[in-house]
């Protein structure tokens, strides 16, 4: 079965002139974040079985009271509760100086019971805080959301073994991973080069031994890029802006945009698409992810796996 699958990807565009052309293969986010969640809750059973009653840590800072943001950390706590780590949301006021927040950090740093730390960006404070600034005083031990300069610097130079990686490129790895497809020797390219996103997918398809090109606002011929790609990340926030025709017959296409597009046919008069335009390209792909769904439970459930591997390093330092 896999291996038919693997083909897909390594046919050329000309290849299936003259064929009906198949529907791509949904790559499910839902069903594989809930495969790491079933294995980490395990792994923290057996911690606290090894360990009486030990739990990992985790502490979310979040500055102000932004609806979305309240969303995303409602559904990092609900993972966490289910897999049995310990995790508290502090929330401050988005009166909040950049001086009180250095001070909740530095403690969280300095606090033997927190094994993950993360900051909800952005920060909605009325004063002025340095995001990058706040971002790394994080200690790089408890920094489970790999975007420290430390972790992100050790990601550049292919240390993975010895860092943190960013959740959602994680996430996108881990579902190329379930597909059965290797990245070694395919031609990757993603569009975007955020710091969350685009740049450390670059640095992990890199150093999985894939060839990639990283295309953003400036690239020329887009769609000339997007053709040679066998896998095809997008994380560039534009509502669908990969269109089907684009693709090369079966690509892998993973897709981390989270755009909100008017739709009458809703109850909020608006749906959530993603960066491609699903409809023609799961017609072309051979593989796919789908907006909602795809993408963004994986992001969360790396957050959990970061955090589970961070307490199982400090159980394995304290042991020396």
């Amino acid at each position: 079965m896999l291996s038919l699958a693997a083909l897909a990807l390594r046919l050329p565009a000309s290849g299936c002139q003259g064929r009906r052309r198949s529907i791509a293969t949904v790559v499910s986010g839902n069903r594989t974040s809930k495969l790491v969640r079933e294995r980490l809750q395990k792994e923290v059973e057996k911690m606290r079985s090894q360990f009486s009653g030990f739990r990992p840590g985790l502490v979310i800072l979040q500055v102000g009271d932004r609806d979305d943001s309240n969303l995303y950390i409602s559904s990092k706590l609900k993972a966490a509760a289910e897999i049995g780590i310990d995790a508290r949301h502090l929330r401050l006021p988005n009166t909040a100086t950049q001086n009180e927040v250095l001070q909740n950090i530095l403690s969280a740093n300095d606090n033997v019971s927190v094994h993950g730390l993360i900051v909800q960006l952005p920060l909605d404070s009325v004063n002025r805080i340095d995001t990058q600034l706040i971002t790394n005083a994080i200690s790089p031990e408890k920094d489970v959301d790999g975007l420290s300069c430390i972790n992100a610097g050790k990601l550049s130079r292919g240390d993975l073994k010895d860092c943190f990686l960013p959740c959602t490129p994680y996430g996108c790895m881990e579902l190329i991973r379930q597909t059965g497809v290797s990245v070694a020797g395919k031609h990757a390219v993603v569009i975007g080069r955020s710091k969350i996103v685009g740049a450390p997918m670059h640095d992990l398809l890199l150093w999985n031994h894939a060839t990639v090109t990283t295309c953003h606002s400036q690239t020329r011929d887009l769609p000339q890029q997007v053709a040679r790609a066998d896998i095809l990340v997008v994380g560039a926030g534009r509502a669908e802006m990969v269109r089907g025709d684009w693709l090369k017959q079966g690509a892998m296409v993973i897709d981390c945009g989270i755009n909100h597009v008017p739709d009458e046919t809703k109850a909020s008069g608006k749906r959530v698409v993603g960066d491609v335009h699903y409809a023609s390209a799961n017609q072309r792909a051979g593989f796919i992810t789908p907006v909602p769904g795809g993408v963004g439970p994986m992001t969360v459930a790396m957050l959990m796996q970061n955090t589970v591997q961070s307490a199982q390093r400090f159980l394995r330092n304290q042991k020396h």
